[in-house]
């Protein structure tokens, strides 16, 4: 059977695993990244691998990393939560391991994951949207991941949507990200509980008293519990992302729409309003079909399994 080790760097963790032909990951490793030198990262993905594959007889190895990936799947041109520039990374990799590599977006190689085992399984054309700390988006066009001219298509966070807008890390102001990520939301509600919003009141409790403490997940668990606060501040998340994803629809009019990501634990406290939005702001509505907003299925692993996937079909 065909081996091939998945890798998902972030900005906080490196994840690592090896998975079969079927999807299934026959052993996972997790280390710290790193994230602000070149070297120490190259070198702990190589250590994770080496130590994957001194188990395993793996015959090439995915990364999935957040930043533009140059078409030939080598080197990464621009991470903005990596300090890589310019960095070819599969050379680096190839020459430290020994061990073919492919170098692939993070949201690519998720989106290719959750079409080949996922949530997409069913379908020909999908586009997933990843909710975290930013908002990460791949496509899969008639069963080919679709990458574009130069590598770096997808990018559906990075659609501007507020002319002059809250600047996004990506170093532009107004783009989805800004609005529709983890990041927004606590950015939001940090701010309404500093100025003492009545209604932020029993998140700020649960925070202890200081808005720096509130985090994404405790909004989720307080909205869960029903407090109304909270389950505002995802609807208006859901909202931003659900009239992105009509826009992004418009062009690409995909199969399914997929979200995953962190944010999207918070279930259908955050894709109702997701999927309300999207019907009502879809260009043609009433006149085309509706794309089905699904969750993802397979959680964090999904970029993993996606990049050992691409690994073994360099050419998807």
């Amino acid at each position: 059977m065909s081996l091939t080790i998945g890798i998902d760097v972030g900005g906080t963790k490196i994840l690592g695993g090896v998975v079969d032909e079927e999807g299934k990951v026959l052993e996972e490793l997790r280390v710290v990244s790193p994230a602000t030198d070149v070297t120490a990262i190259v070198a702990a993905i190589s250590r994770l691998v080496a130590d994957l594959a001194g188990r395993h007889a793996v015959e090439a190895v995915g990364v999935g990393a957040a930043g533009y990936i140059d078409k030939a799947r080598s080197v990464v041109m621009f991470a903005p939560n990596l300090a890589w520039r310019d960095l070819d990374l599969r050379a680096e990799l190839e020459a430290s391991v020994g061990i073919p590599f492919v170098i692939e977006n993070d949201a690519n190689a998720a989106a290719w994951g959750e079409f080949r085992y996922g949530a997409g399984e069913d379908v020909e054309d999908l586009l997933l949207v990843t909710v975290g700390t930013g908002v990460g988006g791949g496509l899969v066009h008639d069963g080919r991941l679709f990458r574009g001219g130069y590598g770096v298509g997808g990018e559906v966070g990075h659609m501007r949507v507020v002319p002059d807008g809250v600047p996004c890390g990506c170093g532009n102001l107004g783009c989805l990200e800004s609005y529709a990520s983890g990041t927004a939301l606590v950015r939001e509600a940090r701010a309404a509980a500093s100025t003492g919003a009545p209604l932020a009141g029993t998140l700020l409790d649960r925070a202890g008293g200081d808005p720096a403490s509130i985090t994404g997940p405790l909004i989720t668990e307080c909205a869960r519990a029903g407090d109304p606060f909270c389950v505002e501040q995802l609807a208006r998340l859901g909202t931003w992302l659900g009239e992105g994803i009509a826009s992004a629809a418009a062009l690409l009019d995909p199969g399914v729409v997929v979200i995953g990501g962190g944010v999207s634990a918070a279930g259908d406290l955050l894709l109702d309003p997701v999927r309300a939005a999207f019907e009502r702001q879809l260009t043609g509505r009433g006149h085309r079909p509706l794309a089905e907003v699904r969750p993802a299925l397979l959680g964090n692993r999904a970029g993993l399994i996606g990049a050992a996937d691409l690994a073994r079909h360099p050419v998807s």
